[in-house]
C-alpha cells in the first residue's frame, strides 16, 4: 500500500521493467480504446501484460488489483454498455484515482449509466468486500498476484465467483527457482514485483488442487533488473513476465479428444485467434485438440464461435511456461 500509494507518483519511479512489460503489440480496438483513458488514469498505472483477452460483448469482468482503473476503462469499452466491469485494490490512493474518473469515461464512451465499479478491498478475500459465487464471466489480474502472500486463497477465490466455463485471463512475474529468505523480505524488491514471484512450477500446482483446468501459456517476455544492488540480491535467479489463462471447466463438458474449425466471428480476430502458445485457429480451418482444450472450448464464452466434433488425433500436451 505504501508503495504503490506513496512512494509511486508515475509508472518512470519503477527500478525495473517488471510492471511494464507488454508481451506482444496492443491490437489496434484496445490501442483505440486506450486513446480514450484519462490522463491521470494511465499515469498511475503499473502492469506488466495485456490482459484484454477475446470475445468480451456483455461480458461481466472482474480485475483483481484493479490500481488506477486503466484496464478496467479500457474493458469497460469493450463489453458495451450492457456488460459490466469491477476492479478490487487493496490501495486507498489508486481507488480513489479510478473513482474520480468514472463520470468522465461514461459520458466519453456515450453510456447511460456507469457499467464500471471500484471497491477497495483483497483479492484473497472477494467475500468480505460483497462478490457472490459464480457472478462473472472472466476475471483478469495485470501483475499483482505477486503481491499477495497467499497465492492459493487468491486463485481459490477467484474460481469461487467464476461461472462454470469463466476464464481467469493474467499477467504476471515468475521465478525460475523458488526464491530465498533474503529476496523474500526486500521492501523494493516486494513493490518491484518480483520478491513475490510464483516459482513458475507452482503455478500448475496451484492451480490444479484449487480446480482450474492445466494453464494455458498465453506469451512471456524476460524482466530486466536496471539496479546493480538489486541484481547482487537477486543472484542467478531469472524472472518473466508471463500471461496464462486457466479456466473453470465443468465435469459434464469433459469428453476425448476433439477436432475443431473456427468461424471467424470474434471481432478483430476475424482471420484467425492465437489462443495460446500452442494453438493459432484460422478461420474455417480443421485443427486437432486434446480433450483439455476441447472442454475449455465447449464450455466457455468460445463455444459459439466454434464447430466442435468428438475425436480427432490426441494432440500433444502443451509444454510449460518459461
Amino acid at each position: 500500500q505504501d508503495y504503490y500509494g506513496n512512494k509511486l507518483q508515475k509508472s518512470e519511479d519503477l527500478k525495473t521493467n517488471a510492471c511494464i512489460t507488454l508481451a506482444r503489440p496492443l491490437p489496434k480496438a484496445v490501442r483505440d480504446a486506450l486513446e480514450h483513458v484519462h490522463e491521470e488514469v494511465v499515469a498511475r498505472y503499473y502492469g506488466c501484460g495485456l490482459v484484454i483477452p477475446e470475445c468480451l460483448t456483455s461480458c461481466r469482468i472482474l480485475d483483481l488489483g484493479s490500481g488506477s482503473g486503466r484496464d478496467c476503462y479500457l474493458l469497460s469499452q469493450l463489453v458495451g454498455e450492457q456488460g459490466h466491469v469491477t476492479g478490487i485494490d487493496m490501495t486507498e490512493g489508486q481507488v480513489e484515482v479510478a473513482k474520480k474518473h468514472i463520470a468522465y469515461h461514461m459520458e466519453k464512451f456515450g453510456y447511460q449509466k456507469p457499467n464500471v465499479e471500484f471497491l477497495q478491498g483483497y483479492m484473497e478475500k472477494l467475500g468480505d468486500a460483497g462478490l457472490a459465487d459464480e457472478s462473472y464471466d472472466i476475471v483478469i489480474s495485470n501483475c499483482v498476484i505477486n503481491l499477495a502472500p497467499d497465492k492459493r486463497a487468491v486463485l481459490r477465490e477467484a474460481y469461487r465467483v467464476l461461472k462454470p466455463g469463466g476464464e481467469m485471463y493474467f499477467s504476471d512475474v515468475y521465478a525460475s527457482q523458488r526464491l530465498s529468505e533474503a529476496v523474500q523480505k526486500h521492501k523494493v524488491l516486494w513493490g518491484e514485483c518480483l520478491a513475490g514471484a510464483l516459482y513458475w512450477r507452482d503455478l500448475y500446482s496451484i492451480a490444479e488442487e484449487v480446480g482450474f483446468s492445466p494453464p494455458c501459456l498465453v506469451t512471456t517476455s524476460p524482466i530486466t533488473i536496471g539496479s546493480k544492488e538489486l541484481e547482487d540480491i537477486v543472484g542467478d535467479c531469472r524472472f518473466v513476465s508471463a500471461t496464462f489463462r486457466l479456466f473453470k471447466v465443468p465435469d459434464s463438458s469433459r469428453a476425448g479428444p476433439g477436432q475443431v474449425i473456427y468461424n471467424g466471428g470474434i471481432v478483430g480476430h476475424e482471420r484467425e485467434l492465437v489462443f495460446d502458445a500452442n494453438f493459432t485457429f484460422k478461420e474455417g480451418e480443421a485443427v486437432d485438440v486434446d480433450a483439455e482444450m476441447a472442454a475449455i472450448l465447449r464450455s466457455s464464452r468460445f463455444a459459439e464461435e466454434f464447430l466442435i466434433r468428438a475425436g480427432g488425433a490426441n494432440a500433444a500436451t502443451p509444454q510449460g511456461c518459461c
